[in-house]
């Protein structure tokens, strides 16, 4: 059993994080449940930071808030010193609600709208990524009837594949992202987006993909990006300020997972671009990176109830929990694997093996196979690991579940930071039209 962050078992035999036993949070908040561990979020968050500051170059650590974005996780992220990017008008209002400092935001997204666009003009945020020839002209337009000046980064793809999963690569040339570096499209975008009068051009932005567990990908796509900088320098005199590497840092889901230490990352990355820079005589730049599940991933578990089984004698046993693909998609999307552990027998042997299934009606609601188990009663609580990242951002209230509560945990406290969904919140945006409602009856 691998345990992350402060959880460990208890004397009763429990799970325990941050402090509290889970059998009581599942009385206390119910289930399905999420929990994260807020030590864990926040010694991640400084692992990045210290990182940084240790190689003594300029630079932004900005939580990729698509990962889990709730006010208080903004909150968590603001205090740590970081910085916040968003890729929609909802996360844009999630961080203005909780208080985010506006010029600590960068927006995201291969198609921003205009009303988004508008929104964070209004909000004077930091810096925009821009993803294409559309946005560079719509931009520059609105920012233009506002009288302002915004800073913006282009996103480009360097054509390096990391060796992940095809759905989160996102750095090779055959990609919805970004300008592509090969064809020459990247040096038009910034031929075109310094001539705009209303954009300052910081610099580039890439992405190579996610769950990446070596250097090499990160150190290829410096190069590429440090080469495209000197060929903007000295073909257009204009010279990159900010060279943002996105984030993909991977973490431990299951045994067989080997995320190097984030300061191995780090060092790789701010290396690379040292002696790229010094080598063709460019000044250094400031680096911003983007983590997201490398902050909060395995600070998360679900907690769940056990509810029905079914034994196929020779195939295999079902167990069925009162969540599933509806709180955490991931399995069904990109076959991801997790691990697990009956969270009020966790000393327990395991006596057999059973597949973990979720209650939604359809056959590809599976969250495990062949998960190795003590003899599983109704009741027990299974809690599964490294859910803290996409799980609740994903989730959906597919066949009308509705989405769990959030609790943070720390020092033996837990604090709900989102309410379950109600009953009323499912129907909360319907309308029934007036030709489909009941006429009174006249009697």
């Amino acid at each position: 059993m691998f345990l992350h962050g402060t959880s460990k078992i208890n004397s009763k035999g429990h799970l325990e994080i941050g402090g509290c036993d889970v059998t009581d949070l599942a009385k206390q908040f119910g289930t399905p449940l999420y929990i994260v561990d807020e030590a864990l979020v926040r010694q991640r968050a400084r692992e990045f930071m210290d990182a940084f500051r240790a190689t003594g170059i300029r630079h932004q650590v900005a939580y990729a808030s698509k990962a889990f974005c709730v006010m208080a996780m903004c909150r968590v992220a603001e205090e740590e010193g970081m910085s916040l990017d968003v890729v929609s008008d909802g996360e844009l209002y999630t961080a203005l609600q909780a208080g985010f400092p506006a010029e600590r935001i960068h927006f995201h997204g291969n198609n921003k709208t205009p009303e988004e666009i508008l929104m964070a003009l209004e909000a004077n945020i930091g810096c925009f990524v821009v993803d294409n020839f559309n946005e560079l002209g719509l931009l520059n337009a609105l920012a233009g009837e506002q009288g302002k000046r915004v800073n913006v980064l282009l996103r480009i793809t360097p054509g390096v594949e990391a060796h992940t999963h095809d759905y989160i690569s996102t750095g090779q040339q055959d990609s919805k992202f970004g300008f592509d570096l090969g064809n020459g499209t990247a040096f038009q975008a910034i031929e075109t987006a310094i001539s705009l009068p209303n954009l300052k051009v910081l610099g580039v932005h890439s992405h190579i993909g996610s769950q990446i567990f070596e250097v090499e990908g990160f150190r290829m796509a410096v190069e590429k990006v440090s080469a495209f900088a000197v060929e903007i320098r000295d073909k257009l005199n204009h010279t990159f300020t900010v060279l943002n590497l996105g984030g993909g840092f991977g973490i431990r889901y299951v045994d067989g997972d080997q995320p190097l230490p984030v300061g191995v990352y780090v060092q790789a990355i701010a290396d690379a671009v040292r002696t790229t820079c010094e080598q063709a005589g460019f000044p250094l730049p400031e680096i911003w990176i983007e983590p997201g599940r490398s902050i909060v991933g395995d600070a998360g578990t679900t907690l769940y109830t056990i509810g029905t089984s079914k034994d196929i004698p020779g195939v295999r046993k079902y167990i069925a929990v009162d969540g599933g693909m509806t709180d955490n998609p991931r399995p069904a999307l990109y076959e991801s694997k997790y691990e697990a552990v009956l969270a009020n027998r966790a000393n327990d042997a395991a006596e057999e093996v059973v597949s973990v299934a979720g209650k939604c009606c359809e056959s590809g609601d599976m969250l495990i196979w062949d998960l190795n188990l003590p003899a599983v009663q109704s009741g027990d609580l299974l809690a599964v690991f490294c859910t803290g990242a996409y799980n609740y951002a994903m989730a959906s209230n597919y066949n009308r579940i509705r989405r769990p509560a959030v609790v943070f945990v720390k020092d033996g406290q837990a604090d709900l930071v989102v309410a379950r969904e109600s009953y009323e919140n499912i129907v909360g945006n319907d309308v029934i039209p007036q030709r489909l409602q009941k006429q009174a009856v006249a009697k």
